[in-house]
């Protein structure tokens, strides 16, 4: 995958809601529900009730974070 692919793919779907899993050490797995709240160059990020995020598009292509759209 390409950077510029992921971040168009990801402009689709700009305040969609969507669910995030990141996957972290030792099996440990985050997941995060919100909307995406907007895309930069090299991140974009996830607001919800309590929180905001940010994720690279690299963690997308590498396989660390996993998105679903709602």
């Amino acid at each position: 995958m390409n950077l510029d692919i992921v971040r168009e793919e990801l402009k689709k779907h700009l305040n969609d809601k969507v669910l995030v899993k990141v996957f972290g050490m030792r099996n440990k797995t985050n997941i995060y529900e919100g909307r995406i709240n907007a895309i930069y160059p090299n991140i974009f990020t996830i607001i919800g009730p309590n929180f905001e995020k940010s994720f690279t598009f690299s963690d997308l292509i590498t396989g660390e974070i996993s998105i679903k759209y709602l």
